[in-house]
């Protein structure tokens, strides 16, 4: 069975928790942060946002990158695509 993209990114939302629009939404807005920073600005609590965080990069949405001591989480491309196709639905 072959699955479209649309119809993809429509299950992934379905199953995805609340705050992982918030998460989302924040770094198309606000550009790259650090964790805490995504934290305070999607008004997510820490340890919500770990678990989010690993479930959008194991979908491909959210890329995560060390810069220190930080940790840095920006969309990916499909991050963006999946933003544009979740609205159009």
């Amino acid at each position: 069975m072959t699955t479209t993209l649309v119809e993809y990114f429509g299950g992934v939302q379905n199953r995805l928790p609340e705050e992982a629009e918030r998460v989302i939404k924040t770094l198309e807005e606000e550009g790259p942060m650090n964790k805490e920073e995504l934290s305070l600005t999607a008004k997510v609590k820490r340890a919500v946002l770990d678990h989010i965080v690993m479930q959008l990069y194991a979908l491909g949405l959210v890329d995560v990158a060390t810069e220190g001591k930080s940790k840095m989480c920006s969309l990916t491309k499909l991050g963006y695509d999946f933003l544009k196709l979740k609205d159009a639905v």
